[in-house]
């Protein structure tokens, strides 16, 4: 069994921040600043979750988080990934390029035009990509490389009525 987590004793302008923290309108800080406290006052963490309503993971969380950025923990971070992993290698674009200026049908498929699902299903189908990619992955992709893709709005009609 593991030792009770506690924070370290805290500073007097650290303690002062997080009483702050408790009458913020932000409901992560307001939170994480209870708990922050009550560890600084000796309560353990599941004592803090059961009173605070939480989990006690949670509050493991929050304890952890102030040992590695002390009074920047409170505040709600971005939950944007920290790495973008591109979904089409930029080594394919030339193939790509390729593939579109040939007809479907060199590709097995019944259509003479493309559609932003058929580029998809090639692409995969070719070994192009990893996965079936989506069609509004596909139009992102055709965009970066400057191709611009429109889809059929009107159909032509024949002045011939047979």
């Amino acid at each position: 069994m593991q030792p009770p987590l506690f924070i370290r004793p805290l500073l007097a302008v650290e303690e002062q921040e997080l009483k702050a923290g408790l009458r913020s309108r932000d409901a992560f800080t307001l939170r994480r600043s209870q708990i922050l406290l009550a560890s600084a006052r000796g309560a353990r963490s599941t004592q803090i979750a059961a009173y605070l309503g939480c989990d006690d993971q949670t509050v493991r969380n929050a304890l952890r988080a102030f040992e590695k950025e002390a009074l920047g923990c409170p505040t709600v971070k971005s939950s944007a990934p920290k790495r973008v992993h591109a979904i089409w290698s930029t080594e394919r674009d030339e193939e790509l390029r390729e593939s579109l200026h040939q007809s479907p049908r060199v590709f097995g498929k019944l259509r003479s035009t493309w559609t932003l699902q058929l580029i998809a299903e090639v692409c995969f189908a070719r070994g192009m990509t990893s996965r079936e990619l989506s069609g509004e992955a596909i139009r992102r992709t055709l965009k970066r490389l400057d191709i611009h893709w429109k889809r059929a709005k009107h159909w032509m009609t024949s002045p011939n009525p047979h």
